[in-house]
């Protein structure tokens, strides 16, 4: 009997500032990373303006896993 061997997503690249990472309905822009938190821009792909946010590290990396976050 053969088992099945599920596919593996990449594991996550740290976060560098510069970073495009695209989800289902919305992209995040990286703009800064410091030692703890990380200045970011989230919104609609078609969006003309979008606020600046800022939130730790870890939890950006917790939202971009459990959204299944792509890497541009």
């Amino acid at each position: 009997m053969m088992k099945k061997i599920a596919a593996r997503r990449p594991p996550l690249q740290p976060l560098a500032d510069g970073q495009v990472w695209r989800m289902a309905e919305a992209i995040l822009r990286v703009t800064m990373v410091g030692k703890l938190l990380v200045h970011y821009k989230l919104g609609k792909p078609d969006a003309i303006r979008v606020a600046n946010s800022i939130n730790s590290i870890t939890t950006i990396e917790k939202y971009l896993k459990t959204h299944k976050a792509v890497l541009v």
